[in-house]
């Protein structure tokens, strides 16, 4: 993905917003941010703490990016300094991305409701789900009438996918908040959707158990038979925050192929594809 060239354009031209989320050049957050700026957006980003930093300085950097943020979400203190930060630099933003989400690794394995405790599922929600509603409220206040926000969910909120356990909770949790966002914020011309990508092989992936055979399965059972591409999240992405999306809000939106679509893949291509 990282040598891929991102569609160029004018859909962001004059345009500001926040990227929250990126780890590395393989972050869906990232490809994202590549293909907002390929159509003309002026961005910032956040990152939690030195060893991210190291990261992502050079990949704003290449996206002429001089706006970084220091932000734990689950800090009230630095998710304020983050939109002040916006606020004194900018006036006011046109777009938030928000990709962040965690859970313990130990919560992401084996059994659901022998794994799960208290205060992992504490974590998982607050950092995967209500990082998404305080930030969303920050970037409103610092929007004009008009705007737009963008989340990344994924289908273990609606079907139950081994391994994937409470951040799946976490997940589904996101999306209602997405529609209820969407609701408050629709008055003022903000629309807030989700993105439902397939499973991609980034950091945050690399954590859940058995992640190697949720990557074949999906392959073999999607509608195109083939993984999901960065470069499609990042499309729906630029839909969804340019003027293209104008009356979508409220929507969780799924790139994955077509896996999401098909309730029994046929037998044999499934077959030889585990197989292969």
């Amino acid at each position: 993905m990282s040598d891929q060239n991102f569609p160029t354009g004018t859909l962001m031209a004059g345009k500001r917003g926040l990227i929250m989320g990126v780890a590395n050049k393989n972050s869906i957050a990232w490809a994202i941010a590549r293909q907002l700026a390929a159509q003309g957006a002026e961005l910032a980003f956040t990152y939690q703490g030195d060893k991210l930093l190291r990261r992502v300085a050079p990949l704003a950097e290449s996206v002429g990016s001089d706006t970084l943020c220091d932000c734990d979400v689950t800090s009230d203190d630095q998710m304020d300094a983050t939109f002040n930060t916006l606020k004194d630099k900018w006036g006011k933003i046109d777009f938030l991305v928000h990709a962040i989400a965690f859970a313990g690794k130990d919560q992401l394995a084996g059994s659901f409701i022998e794994n799960t405790t208290r205060d992992g599922f504490k974590s998982a929600l607050d950092i995967s789900a209500y990082s998404f509603v305080d930030a969303g409220r920050r970037a409103s206040e610092i929007m004009n009438n008009g705007g737009a926000m963008v989340t990344l969910t994924y289908l273990g909120s609606e079907r139950v996918v081994p391994n994937y356990n409470v951040m799946g909770v976490a997940k589904a949790a996101l999306e209602a908040s997405t529609r209820y966002m969407a609701a408050d914020l629709g008055p003022r011309g903000i629309r807030v959707n989700a993105i439902s990508a397939g499973p991609i092989k980034t950091l945050a992936a690399a954590g859940i158990g058995s992640g190697r055979h949720m990557f074949r399965f999906n392959k073999a059972a999607a509608a195109m038979q083939d993984h999901t591409d960065p470069m499609g999240v990042a499309g729906a992405a630029l839909y969804l925050l340019s003027d293209l999306g104008l009356s979508c809000t409220g929507e969780t939106h799924h790139v994955d192929g077509g896996f999401h679509a098909i309730a029994m893949p046929q037998e044999t291509p499934l077959r030889e594809s585990l197989e292969g």
